[in-house]
């Protein structure tokens, strides 16, 4: 493969793309909005809105395949591409996952379980659908919502006006309240070349701890994944890749419930047709990172070994700098920091502690979280 990959977006996700490809020799074309993201640290950058034709025109110039690092591409910007160079995920995929509504219609389709949940497009139809059941429920813009924002947990009917309100009166669905056991993400590839068996994989299932809707801590291998569960959540995640005809890496995220019977089910909460935040334990936790694997199944490379490397933990820095030497101080921690400024629920890095067991881990975050506070 000549010329280089070019890349929607120049954050985090971005920049460490570039560090994986980096010892495959790739090189790297990065259009953001924003002067000195992080990704400009690895490789040529165009600063423009992603509408901007010009700029998008050199983004693709010479280069041979383009990827996205964030789903909130313009629709029209990846169709723009499409008739110049692959772009990988499939501008479908994005179309999908940039709307909860199609999200969930996939699920349906694909007999995937999932949320009970309603449209809301006016106040009127949000007090309605508390006529019956004054529960909980889950208010999410159907559009641009993520780590949290663009969400409004409801105790009823009479917060109606304030929900919509905070995310702004914009199409929505209403999810009923989920009580489940943990959140957990499945992280599967495929590329283009190869048998299906040869160019899908998945990595271990993984356990994910949120707080104030943005993702604190990932876990994996999770050590109470049964077989049973694994092949459960990789048959839904195969399910997508096919309908999708889809290259790349593909996160879904679901919520482990249990069932009348007490069995353990899967119901699916979202999509992200991109690397994910909750594979960032990868890199040093598995054989190949999803960084790689991305960069090997867009580019046409056959894919890495998938299998985790001893046991990890994730966790997120947000916010606040802490002190290098005091995270390095921890056995088994790896720094990444992204280049960016600090600043309240912001993601500035996150470090990955690492060691041979699942047990000798939650020792190591257990004083990483003494250390760190």
């Amino acid at each position: 493969m000549t010329g280089p990959i070019a890349i929607l977006g120049g954050g985090q996700l971005g920049r460490m793309l570039g560090l994986a490809g980096a010892p495959l020799g790739q090189s790297f074309r990065f259009l953001d909005e924003n002067q000195g993201a992080p990704a400009s640290m690895v490789g040529e950058m165009i600063v423009a809105p992603y509408d901007d034709q010009d700029a998008l025109a050199r983004l693709c110039d010479g280069a041979q395949v383009c990827t996205y690092e964030f789903e909130n591409v313009p629709a029209d910007t990846a169709a723009f591409i499409a008739e110049r160079i692959p772009v990988y995920p499939p501008p479908k995929a994005l179309e999908v996952a940039q709307d909860r509504l199609l999200e969930r219609r996939l699920f349906a389709d694909l007999g995937i379980p999932a949320p009970d949940f309603c449209t809301i497009d006016s106040v009127e139809e949000l007090r309605a659908a508390f006529a019956d059941d004054d529960s909980p429920r889950l208010l999410k813009a159907r559009r641009l919502g993520y780590d949290g924002k663009g969400q409004f947990l409801l105790s009823g009917a009479k917060e109606a006006e304030r929900a919509l309100d905070a995310i702004g009166h914009v199409p929505a669905i209403l999810d009923g309240f989920v009580e489940f056991e943990r959140e957990v993400s499945i992280l599967a590839v495929r590329g283009r070349v190869g048998s299906d068996e040869e160019r899908t994989a998945f990595y271990p299932l993984t356990h994910n701890i949120h707080r104030g809707g943005i993702l604190r801590v990932s876990r994996a291998p999770d050590p109470d994944v049964t077989p049973d569960v694994e092949a459960l959540a990789q048959d839904y995640a195969r399910r997508i890749l096919d309908a999708l005809d889809y290259v790349g890496v593909l996160a879904v995220e679901f919520f482990w419930v249990r069932g009348p019977d007490g069995s353990a089910q899967l119901l699916a909460n979202e999509i992200a047709p991109r690397v994910h935040n909750s594979g960032h334990w990868t890199i040093e936790g598995a054989e190949t990172s999803q960084f790689e694997n991305h960069l090997r199944a867009v580019g046409g490379l056959p894919l890495g070994p998938t299998h985790a490397v001893g046991a990890s933990a994730m966790v997120n820095i947000i916010g606040d700098l802490p002190r290098t030497e005091a995270v390095l101080a921890v056995p088994g921690a790896h720094l990444h920091l992204y280049g960016k400024e600090p600043r309240p629920l912001r993601k500035i890095g996150h470090v990955t502690l690492r060691a041979d067991s699942a047990v000798e881990v939650e020792r190591l975050l257990e004083r990483f979280t003494r250390i760190i506070g």
